[in-house]
Formats: C-alpha cells, structure tokens, sequence
C-alpha cells in the first residue's frame, strides 16, 4: 500500500468528522458551525487537487480498510474517474459553503444545516471513492436521506411535500438498486466491483444481467433524475434553499446518479452495444424533453430545474455514443454543467433573497440594482446555452462532433435543437428578470454579500475559463484519464485487482 492512497478515506473521514463535531457543539457555539463547514470543504477541494496529482504520479492506487485486502476486504480505489468527480464535487461544495457563510443566516438552526452540508458531501464522497457495491449503496443512502433534510429545510408546505415526494421516489430508486446488488452477489459472491467484474466476464451475459442492467438503469435513473424518472426534480430543487439547489442540480445527481451509473455499466457489467443504444434514447429524450418543459416556465427556480433535466440529457448522450471523444464530451459537459448550474442557482437565491420572488413576471430592470448578480446570471446563461467561448460551448461542441463521427445524425440535431431552445429560454430569463424597466417594487433592492458576491463571481470566472480544460496537458490529466476509465470498461477495474494485491 503506497502512503498517497491515504487521501482516499479522508475524503469521507474529514466531512464525517465536521458533521459530528458541529452536530455536538454547533448549537452551544454557533460560530463553529460555518467555520468548520468552511475549513472542511476547503480540505476536501485541496486533497481533490492533490488526487489529480497522485493519480498521475502513482497510477491506480487501491486503499485496504482495515489491511484486510480485497475481495474479502473492503477496498477504495482511485482512478482517474473518481480523481475527476472528487474535484467536480468539493469544488462545488466549497463555493457553495462561502456563499452560505452569509445565506444562512435566514434560518434559525444554522448548526442543523452544516450538519447535514457535511452528510451530504460525505455520501457523495464515499459513493465516489469505493470499491465495493455495498459500501456505494450505503454512501449513497446517506447522501440520499441528507438532501431529504436540506429540501426541507425552510420549514415550508411547498418544500415539506417536495421532500416527501423526493423521499418516497428516492427510496423507489435505492430499492432497485439494492435489488440489482443483491442479485449480483448471489450470482458473483463478492461484492467487490473489480472481483464481481472479474467473475463476469468469465461468464456469458445472460437474462440475470439484462435484468439486473435495468434494475441499475432505473434506480440511478432514479437518482439521476433522466426521464422518465424526473417527477421528482422539479419540485425537489425549487423548493430547496438556493445553496442546496446548487448541490442538488450541480453535483448530488451526478454522483448519485451519472457517476454511479457509469461505473457500474461499464466498468462491472461491461457497456453492451443495446445498454449504449437505451442511454442514447434515454439522454436525447431527457434533453429535449427538458428543455420544452423549461420553455414555459415563468418560476425561475422551476426553469431552472427543468434544465438540469435537460443538461443531464448532454452527459448521458455523450456518455452513450461510447467512443472516446463521446465520453470526453459527455464528462465535460458533467464538469462545466456542475459550474453553471451552480451559478445559476446562486444567483436565483439572490434575487429571491433580495425581492422575495421568482416570478420572473414580477421582476424587470434590476440589472441596476443587482450588477454582479446580472453580469454572472449572464455569464452562466450563455454558458447553458452553449455560447463561445463559455465552458458549455466546448462540450456540447464534443458532443455533437461525437455524434457525427459515430453516425448518429438524428442525435447531433436533436442536440443542436435543445441548445438553441435552450438560448430562447435564458434570453427570456434575462429580458424578464433584468432588463427592460424597474420594477418600483424593486427601488430599495441593494446588492448581495461579500461571500455570496465572491462565491458568484469564482464560478462565473470558472465558466469563463472552463474551456482551457481543452488544451493538450490539462485535457491528458483531468478529462483523458476520467474518460479512459470508461472506455476501457471492465478492463480498466480489473487493474484495481492487480494494484491491490
């Protein structure tokens, strides 16, 4: 076991630790909460950082818990995968954290919300670094019932049923995928992925994996939120506080949902040409359908859940053309969606913070009374809209390249459809919420915080920016690595086997 693999546990040790610290002293001193939230995520982005680094010095590295060695162990494993989805996830967390430093201050247990921030970021973590199925379904479970809480945080009727409704759906999604686990198990007896991987491909697909591949394609459809399993999203995140919106749409359902999907139908099952086809239906049916829901709509943070339906569409698309340039696109679009959203989100928490609405028919003109709230609004609509030279230009260019290259016109239309409707729906965001006339509603409406300010404008430079993740070094050691290991499938886990022994 090399010293550099044990970055992996912290990364679920450390927002473990500042959940039971805050959950047993938060209350008593109520400064510690924000503090050792901040402290927390802002270690947690630094050792993502320092992953990137150790993967491209050390190769895989596998973590034994406990010194029992996998399979009997239990194992985590760093790739080049979880190297990219541990950044995409704390650095999010960590801009979200500096804008609460101020946002939260509206609810009275301020201490009961870092608490469940740091659960929250602990599942996604753990569910990200393990090698074992049943650890990434408890993880995930943990995570899971932590975003219940947050949705229900403000105590509403609205968010009290959306929780309820996100809940009772969520639970829909984790019994698939503990029936689909269970099944695996008593075929394979492991629970390792590189071992049940292993097992596998020793043996010819047969009903037992078809069913068992639907069972996965439902519940982190589920967690995914890709249609048809999206009834949940809507309500979930414009309910939410506008912080936990952004981790809801920006990472939750990617690691929950789009990370976990892919690591188990590519790297345990092995993606089947019929497994890439469904993905493909499946992420040009949510993109489209996403965005035509989003069109209509005139609450700003339903609009913008509905996108997140739609962007989702993007990645698994990408991911579902299953050539590398696809996967790379799909991934990217993974990262700079993740940037985006947040933004977006954030900034709809703003202008609700600051007007009490998000009826974009009650707003107008408040560009000047909101500037860096209007110019990163601006920035992250052209960055959803796939304008150059914005991150989310260069991905779905990826995208739909890929889909040329692979013969898949009809799919390389439908994508360029969804982004220009998707330019129709933010040119409305923006004539209604901050062009036009003010509102004399709106005359004493000042600017937001410091932090929440520099949280909006850290993202914004990020979306600016995100397209040099395109140029030759970065693009080998952040999104080269993630996308190897998925194109090389089962072949690529079975290196954790070697690493371990």
């Amino acid at each position: 076991m090399t010293p550099p693999s044990y970055i992996m546990p912290l990364c679920v040790a450390l927002p473990l630790g500042g959940a039971f610290v805050t959950a047993l002293l938060g209350r008593r001193f109520p400064a510690l909460a924000p503090l050792l939230g901040t402290v927390a995520s802002a270690l947690l982005l630094a050792i993502s950082l320092l992953s990137v680094k150790v993967l491209l010095q050390h190769g895989v590295l596998v973590y034994t818990v406990g010194g029992w060695p996998p399979p009997v162990g239990i194992s985590m494993v760093l790739d080049g995968l979880t190297a990219f989805m541990l950044v995409t996830v704390n650095l999010v967390a960590f801009l979200v954290v500096i804008f609460c430093l101020d946002y939260v201050n509206q609810f009275t247990a301020r201490s009961s919300f870092y608490v469940l921030f740091l659960l929250m970021v602990t599942g996604m973590n753990g569910v990200i670094v393990t090698g074992d199925l049943f650890n990434l379904f408890v993880f995930l479970e943990v995570a899971a019932v932590a975003s219940y809480g947050l949705v229900a945080f403000g105590m509403e009727k609205h968010a009290l049923e959306a929780a309820f409704k996100y809940a009772v759906m969520g639970s829909v999604g984790s019994l698939c995928i503990l029936l689909g686990i269970a099944m695996l198990y008593a075929t394979t007896s492991t629970l390792n992925m590189a071992d049940m991987a292993r097992v596998l491909a020793m043996n010819e697909p047969g009903a037992l994996t078809a069913f068992v591949t639907v069972l996965f394609l439902m519940g982190f459809g589920m967690k995914g939120a890709v249609v048809p399993f999206h009834a949940w999203l809507p309500d979930a995140h414009s309910s939410a506080p506008a912080p936990i919106s952004a981790m809801l749409s920006g990472v939750l359902i990617k690691a929950l949902g789009v990370y976990a999907l892919c690591r188990v139908t590519f790297n345990i099952l092995g993606a089947s040409p019929r497994i890439l086809g469904v993905l493909l239906f499946i992420g040009a049916l949510s993109m489209v359908a996403g965005v035509f829901l989003a069109i209509g709509q005139w609450d700003l943070k339903r609009l913008l859940a509905y996108h997140s339906i739609s962007q989702i569409g993007y990645v698994i698309l990408g991911i579902g053309l299953g050539t590398p340039l696809g996967i790379m696109g799909g991934l990217f679009h993974l990262f700079n969606h993740s940037l985006f959203k947040s933004l977006l989100f954030l900034d709809s928490g703003v202008i609700e913070y600051a007007t009490g609405t998000r009826d974009l028919k009650e707003m107008g003109g408040l560009r000047a009374k909101l500037p860096v709230t209007g110019a990163t609004t601006l920035a992250a609509s052209m960055s959803i809209a796939g304008i150059p030279p914005f991150n989310g230009f260069w991905s779905k260019l990826l995208i739909i390249v890929a889909a040329i290259q692979a013969e898949r016109y009809g799919y390389a239309f439908w994508a360029v459809l969804a982004s220009i409707l998707t330019l129709a729906s933010f040119m409305k965001v923006m004539r209604y919420t901050f062009f036009g006339q003010l509102n004399t509603r709106w005359n004493s409406v000042t600017e937001t915080s410091f932090f929440m300010k520099l949280s909006l404008v850290a993202l914004a430079v990020l979306c600016v920016l995100g397209g040099l993740l395109l140029l030759p070094q970065a693009r080998e050691a952040f999104l080269g690595l993630a996308s190897e290991a998925i194109t090389n499938g089962t072949e690529y886990v079975k290196m954790a086997v070697t690493q371990a022994r």
